[in-house]
């Protein structure tokens, strides 16, 4: 059974940093795109960053990018997410998704095969 666990997330003061880790059991991602996607309370789920299955290509939403950086270690079976300069809007739950195939299918939710339980993130003073 395919399985993703998100893990890292935390409460950070503004401006601080968080490091989000997809882990992968019962399959290997080397064959995966994998993408984040961030859920607002009470807003629908966006998509924040995808990376392909050799990690050579990255994407990001527009308002993470400079901020945000997606990579792989597909030795270690993990994606990540490092999260600078974070802001009170980023607060919420965080999720991977694993999508077979070497592109990222973009940030449309449904394109992703697999969905890990998601990592709550909370920016506040």
């Amino acid at each position: 059974q395919l399985q993703l666990v998100e893990s890292g997330g935390g409460l950070v003061q503004p401006g601080g940093s968080l490091r989000l880790s997809c882990a992968a059991s019962g399959f290997t991602l080397d064959n995966y795109a994998i993408g984040w996607f961030h859920q607002a309370p009470g807003k629908a789920r966006e998509g924040v960053s995808c990376i392909s299955s050799s990690g050579g290509d990255t994407l990001y939403a527009d308002s993470v990018k400079g901020r945000f950086t997606i990579s792989r270690d597909n030795a270690k079976n993990t994606v990540y997410l490092q999260m600078n300069s974070l802001k009170p809007e980023d607060t919420g739950v965080y999720y991977c998704a694993a999508d077979w195939g070497h592109y990222c299918p973009g940030f449309v939710p449904f394109e992703y095969d697999s969905w890990g339980q998601g990592t709550q993130v909370t920016v506040s003073s």
